[in-house]
């Protein structure tokens, strides 16, 4: 009612009857992660529309299964498909997209087989060959069943639609009538009767699923450019891809795999250095990496953290928690905001203790406050502006240990970020047979529905009730690969709801099926991972820089009998002192956090 255009609807079905045209538009946002990643790889270096289709190191990473974040291609069933196939033109990846789909599924095996030269293409008839070779004697296409119908029985463009229709909506009908015609036709051109109603059959089997070429190679062609990007140019392409995502931690932390696969650096956020989007950034050594984005840190919104690259650019780099206070205001900062910058570490440039910089918030939004309102009131200095504020200390304040920082990073950023807890629990999880989460779909794909061992960090949990009135729950865990989830029933979810407490490490034993690209778990067994590390032989070495850490540790560790041995290496002037110590020890990875945290100890490692 209020556009200034008269406008109206047409059920979709009665459009062509009103003697309209129906379009459908689909909005893409991989579209935008093209132009985004162009613009930061530069105008006039890559031209999306003539890129090459022939590009060897595309296709040897589509080979290679290498399709994380590549448009329609990324699914685990998918690259998969994509090992077997071994694409190495445009049309391989048309075909692709058009098979991939309940029914024509069952024609990927043929396709593959006679692809890879294992079997003989079979066109039917010889005068099929030319439709059928491009897709190795299969059916793909809808346009296929149109170019059949007029090459083999001289239907019409036209007519050959229609067929293609009658057969899609199976009327017996005018499946019959178009039977005989299509019959006859190819009996006129010489074709065997026999053989003309074998073929109508089996094109008519297939027409009842098949695909348009018209519209899979459009997004063929947005799959190839992707995938061309994140081969040629991975820097660009996973900062545009990440800038896509920014609300999404748990594929951002998928992307973040993927980077530490390919040796890609991401740097943390920082006040001093990010964007409000991913970037790129140049590192000493030359090698480009990708620059964690303000806006994606969680409770931090884009147009604040957009105002404040722009204060950044236009005065500089921001000396202090005070400097910066004093110049973003309160328009830009606000409480959550700036707990959530801090505890993500983008004010570490400004000043390393975390927890310093955590307490000091309320005092920082009231130095803002004031500068705001001197701002706003148009007060002047009556020296001018050209003396600095004199420098203002932050209170004392020890700093939090590693598995505190590491609790903070992910309430801020969704996902472990400088490290991950378990990263301490070091050659243990083997000794216990633990598998990562993220290895779960191909072992399960390689020897069917398994039981498996994970470790994690317990992250949130749902409880329900069943219709019969019995109470289970989905448990959310993290480990270093990502994060799962793990089905738990009545029975094992009364007898272990003490240890299901957010941060806790538990070691679980679970029935793992794949459910189409979904690994769906069923928790058969859960126990606290310090408690089942607590009969394993890990030894510890101790790196300590000065002797007044001996005494600390010597509390520490007294009453932590075991089966593990450690050893002392003092630092000293470039020369390490080791000695082992008289005993044997049990030392939980909760505890080893404590030791590396005492003041003197540099490093605590397990052997």
């Amino acid at each position: 009612a209020r556009s200034s255009m008269p406008a109206t609807q047409f059920n979709m079905k009665y459009v062509e009857q009103a003697g309209l045209v129906k379009f459908d538009f689909l909005g893409l946002k991989t579209l935008t992660v093209l132009d985004r990643a162009v613009d930061l790889i530069g105008r006039g270096k890559v031209e999306l529309d003539k890129l090459p289709l022939d590009d060897a190191p595309t296709y040897a990473m589509l080979t290679r299964g290498d399709a994380t974040g590549v448009f329609q291609l990324e699914g685990s069933g998918m690259r998969d498909t994509l090992r077997k196939l071994k694409p190495n033109r445009f049309e391989d990846i048309i075909a692709l997209v058009a098979l991939y789909r309940p029914g024509p599924m069952d024609d990927i095996p043929k396709y593959i087989s006679v692809k890879n030269g294992n079997e003989p293409a079979d066109y039917l008839h010889p005068m099929l060959k030319d439709i059928l070779q491009e897709t190795y004697g299969i059916m793909v296409y809808q346009e296929q069943v149109m170019q059949i119908a007029q090459v083999l029985s001289s239907y019409s463009l036209g007519g050959a639609d229609l067929l293609r229709r009658a057969m899609g909506k199976k009327i017996q009908s005018e499946m019959d009538a178009q039977r005989t015609t299509f019959v006859e036709g190819a009996v006129a051109n010489k074709v065997e009767q026999h053989t003309a109603s074998m073929i109508f059959d089996k094109v008519a089997k297939f027409a009842g699923y098949g695909f348009n070429k018209c519209h899979s190679a459009p997004y063929a062609m947005v799959a190839y450019q992707t995938a061309y990007l994140k081969a040629n140019y991975p820097v660009e392409f996973f900062a545009a891809s990440m800038t896509l995502d920014m609300g999404n931690p748990d594929k951002l932390n998928v992307f973040r795999r993927e980077l530490d696969r390919l040796k890609i650096p991401l740097l943390a956020p920082d006040i001093n250095k990010s964007r409000e989007i991913f970037s790129v950034e140049t590192m000493p050594d030359g090698k480009k990496a990708i620059r964690y984005a303000l806006s994606a840190v969680r409770n931090v919104g884009r147009a604040a953290m957009t105002g404040l690259v722009v204060e950044r650019e236009k005065g500089g780099a921001f000396k202090d928690v005070f400097d910066m206070a004093r110049r973003l205001d309160t328009h830009i900062l606000n409480k959550r905001l700036l707990e959530s910058l801090v505890k993500a570490g983008a004010l570490d440039c400004l000043n390393a203790n975390r927890a310093q910089s955590l307490q000091a918030v309320e005092s920082l939004l009231k130095i803002a406050g004031a500068a705001a309102e001197e701002r706003s009131s148009n007060q002047v200095n009556l020296f001018g502006n050209a003396a600095e504020p004199a420098r203002q200390a932050l209170p004392p304040l020890r700093d939090w240990g590693m598995m505190e920082k590491l609790q903070h990073e992910f309430e801020a950023i969704g996902f472990y970020f400088s490290s991950h807890p378990l990263e301490s629990f070091g050659k243990s999880l083997g000794r216990l047979g633990v598998v990562r989460a993220a290895e779960l779909p191909n072992l399960i794909s390689s020897r069917g529905e398994s039981r498996v061992r994970l470790a994690g960090t317990l992250i949130d949990k749902q409880e329900r009730t069943s219709a019969r009135g019995n109470r289970f729950a989905f448990v959310q865990l993290s480990d270093q690969s990502g994060t799962y989830e793990v089905m738990i029933f009545s029975e094992l979810l009364s007898s272990r709801r003490d240890l299901l407490q957010p941060g806790t490490a538990l070691l679980i034993g679970a029935d793992a099926r794949l459910d189409g690209d979904m690994v769906k778990m069923t928790g058969q067994s859960i126990e606290s991972l310090d408690k089942a590390l607590a009969n394993t032989s890990a030894g510890l070495r101790i790196v300590i820089k000065e002797t007044d850490a001996l005494e600390p540790l010597r509390r520490a560790i007294k009453d932590l009998k075991g089966k593990g041995r450690i050893t002392l290496a003092l630092d000293l002037d470039n020369q390490e002192v080791e000695m082992a110590l008289p005993g044997l020890y049990n030392v939980p990875p909760t505890v080893r956090h404590k030791l590396a945290d005492l003041p003197g100890v540099l490093q605590v490692e397990e052997v």
